[in-house]
């Protein structure tokens, strides 16, 4: 494949950046349990067809379309997932099981690109696909059989009716058309040109454009409330509006809002120096072991240790002390950074680097190791609390419109990050990073940790 064609790929993510779009869908119609299984079915199917045509002539286009309509079905698995998750468990086995969750999370991930990848690159494409393929079925067949029927439909699980889609459909249509036109104009030479002298638009990446869009459109929701009240009222079927007006119509939403969105704020600024700060350090050569061989069973460690205090002793007790580990880290960064402040001046941007000792690469990989497990308490925190402000008749569009609002603070802090490092160096750097923490925390202590809403 050609650059371009690979830079093409990337709009196989779009789904994953709209799902709070047709969430509402998977809430009103059918349950969670029958769309789980309907799209890893389908899933199964278009496995089966990918690994029939990879040896024909023009494979790579053909499965390039495929994969596009396929990542709006792993998307939709994705709302389901969350939402029987949800439906399945009480709130404290949600917190429990947590940490196993993540855990399931990065193994599929590694079988994916590292078992499905491997058999495909060294054997055939064929091979790889028809893996993929049993691999699916089987947990489609395991799925159907165990997983316990939890839910009572709200409506029949089919399409929605005419007089919805006369009364939608053209609305959805046009929302649809603004996306990819913003979309486009993101990936447009144009932009890119604008990008190249203006830090800021460098940041405003497609998603992070929609996670800002739907961030205001909460806001016009909320300052649109009665006139969406009275829209229920005359068209009960309008299940889109009942998704979003619930999600914002609720005690302390401006509490709720800001959490969401500064809970991540220093550990995104953290993130988007951790990689060039390992190779300023003369580390490159470290970074794929101490990232997956150190720093990824301290992340699963954290996730599974987290959710089960919170299962134990409860959200409220757990949310401040985890959060504040999670900040910690930036100080345990800052003071790291100080003491190899030679290391680094002798090897950021020289051509010779100088060799780290053991002790200094050991300390490197120990301060990651708990920067990885207090990320893992922080995400079982914040995981958790998405679940908790899910209201029982909305769960799958509340949590694909909480996890979409998370990414709004890591503009910003992208932003702020390269040009205070250029300035002040990484260790002061961290240490501005764990200030930018502190709103996150204050809004811990202040937010309710199970809201209601105000139309129960």
């Amino acid at each position: 494949m050609s650059l371009e064609a690979l830079g093409v790929t990337s709009v196989f993510g779009l789904p994953w950046v709209l799902k709070f779009l047709w969430g509402p869908f998977l809430d009103t119609f059918g349950t969670k349990r029958k769309w789980l299984l309907l799209t890893e079915s389908i899933l199964c199917f278009m496995f089966v067809i990918t690994a029939a045509i990879t040896p024909l002539n023009h494979a790579v286009s053909f499965i390039s379309v495929l994969f596009f309509a396929g990542s709006f079905l792993a998307a939709t698995h994705d709302i389901a997932i969350d939402g029987f998750y949800m439906e399945a468990l009480d709130q404290i086995d949600q917190a429990k099981f947590l940490g196993y969750r993540v855990m399931a999370y990065r193994i599929a991930m590694m079988t994916g690109t590292g078992v499905i990848a491997t058999v495909g690159a060294v054997y055939n494409w064929t091979l790889a696909f028809f893996l993929a393929t049993v691999i699916m079925t089987a947990l489609l067949i395991i799925n159907g059989c165990i997983l316990p029927k939890t839910e009572i439909e709200n409506l029949p699980f089919r399409f929605p009716s005419l007089q919805f889609l006369k009364t939608n459909a053209f609305k959805i249509l046009c929302a649809a058309i603004i996306i990819l036109l913003i979309r486009e104009l993101a990936n447009s030479n144009a932009y890119s040109t604008l990008q190249q002298n203006n830090l800021l638009l460098k940041k405003l990446t497609f998603p992070v454009l929609i996670s800002i869009g739907l961030f205001f459109s909460l806001i016009i929701v909320w300052l649109s409330r009665k006139k969406l009240h009275r829209l229920i009222v005359n068209n009960p079927d309008s299940f889109y509006a009942r998704s979003f007006l619930s999600f914002i119509d609720r005690d302390r939403i401006g509490l709720i809002l800001g959490f969401i969105i500064c809970i991540r704020s220093g550990e995104y600024m953290l993130s988007t120096m951790y990689s060039p700060f390992i190779v300023d350090l003369g580390l490159k050569m470290h970074y794929g072991w101490i990232s997956a061989g150190v720093g990824l069973p301290c992340s699963i460690a954290g996730a599974i240790i987290g959710g089960w205090c919170i299962a134990k002793y409860s959200l409220p007790k757990m949310i401040w002390p985890f959060l504040l580990l999670q900040n910690v880290t930036n100080l345990v960064y800052m003071v790291l950074a100080l003491k190899l402040s030679p290391l680094i001046a002798a090897n950021t941007g020289g051509e010779i680097t100088q060799a780290a000792s053991s002790y200094q690469i050991a300390a490197v990989a120990a301060v990651h190791a708990f920067d990885q497990f207090s990320g893992g308490l922080g995400t079982a925190v914040l995981m958790t609390f998405l679940m908790r402000i899910c209201l029982p008749e909305h769960k799958a569009s509340h949590y694909a419109i909480g996890t979409g609002l998370m990414s709004i603070s890591g503009l910003y802090a992208g932003v702020a990050s390269g040009f205070l490092t250029s300035w002040i160096g990484y260790g002061y750097f961290f240490g501005i990073s764990f200030i930018v923490s502190i709103p996150g925390m204050i809004f811990a202590a202040l937010v309710p940790h199970q809201p209601s809403s105000n139309q129960e």
